[in-house]
């Protein structure tokens, strides 16, 4: 089977009505940024703080960490960081002083970013409005708190490789894995985690219990009875669209802030192509459920 780098292949949207000229690296920058589901993370829309600016508490079973400030501003945001200081915290999930970011900041899936997406990403970013306000601190308690221990994860959960394409499956489906995989992220919120906060690899995209804001995450594998088999490619990406399940109701809570401010902005071929991927993973029986 030949592979090729994803980064050459569909990393960057093919040209469809509606997604914005790649030659213009902020106007693509803003579709890479809604694909990535930045905005809903680094801005504290409960407390109506400014775009950006962080704040966003995530509680985990490990504490609660809270978005840092991505804005230009030099003082408080990323205005002093070089282009080189933003792709290798994105890559390798390392601040310009070379301390450890925690793994709540999905470096694990943004590292199979292409480097075409990585720079419009930049791009758009730098363009932004600064906002002055300080980073909150996380609060997590000891040892979880410690950054040096986070080498100890990175050496068991992270490999930092780039994406492959899979030459015998269709372009849709590389394109579709590369958004879910890569900038969407899908994984870090839909899949069970062990005890040491990695993924569980037999059981990606099943759903969790322990998912963002400590709050059940659905399973989104194609099982009939326990995820989404009965749901068409259709059904997926009208569903990514607008919130509504095939079933007429709406979804809320950070999946819904993710609609609203990521997957709705994507053109409809990249919601199908989601769509695609996403009905091709081996279904896995798991009802995530919150203990009684």
């Amino acid at each position: 089977m030949a592979l090729t780098l994803i980064h050459a292949s569909v990393g960057v949207a093919q040209t469809p009505s509606g997604t914005p000229n790649r030659d213009d690296p902020v106007q693509y920058g803003a579709y890479v940024f809604r694909a990535g589901g930045c905005f809903e993370c680094h801005t504290d829309t409960k407390g109506k703080g400014q775009p950006l600016a962080g704040g966003r508490g995530l509680p985990t079973p490990f504490g609660t960490f809270y978005s840092p400030n991505i804005t230009p501003d030099p003082e408080t945001g990323i205005g002093r960081w070089s282009e080189a200081d933003f792709v290798r915290a994105m890559r390798q999930g390392l601040s310009p002083a070379g301390e450890n970011y925690f793994p709540s900041f999905p470096y694990t899936a943004f590292a199979k970013i292409s480097d075409a997406d990585m720079r419009a990403l930049w791009a758009y970013l730098r363009a932004q409005p600064p906002v002055k306000q300080q980073n909150k601190p996380h609060d997590v308690p000891f040892p979880f708190n410690l950054r040096m221990a986070v080498w100890g994860w990175k050496f068991l959960y992270f490999d930092g490789k780039p994406m492959i394409a899979d030459a015998a499956k269709s372009a849709a489906w590389n394109r579709g894995a590369y958004l879910v995989n890569a900038l969407g992220h899908c994984s870090e919120c839909h899949t069970q985690r062990n005890p040491l906060g990695g993924l569980k690899s037999d059981m990606m995209f099943a759903g969790s219990t322990d998912g963002a804001e400590g709050k059940s995450v659905p399973n989104i594998t194609p099982h009939p009875a326990t995820g989404i088999g009965r749901w068409s490619e259709k059904d997926i990406a009208d569903f990514l669209g607008s919130g509504m399940t095939p079933e007429g109701d709406f979804t809320g809570g950070l999946m819904g802030d993710v609609i609203e401010q990521s997957t709705k902005y994507l053109t409809a071929e990249d919601r199908l192509a989601m769509a695609t991927y996403l009905k091709s993973l081996p279904p896995i029986d798991h009802r995530p459920r919150k203990p009684q």
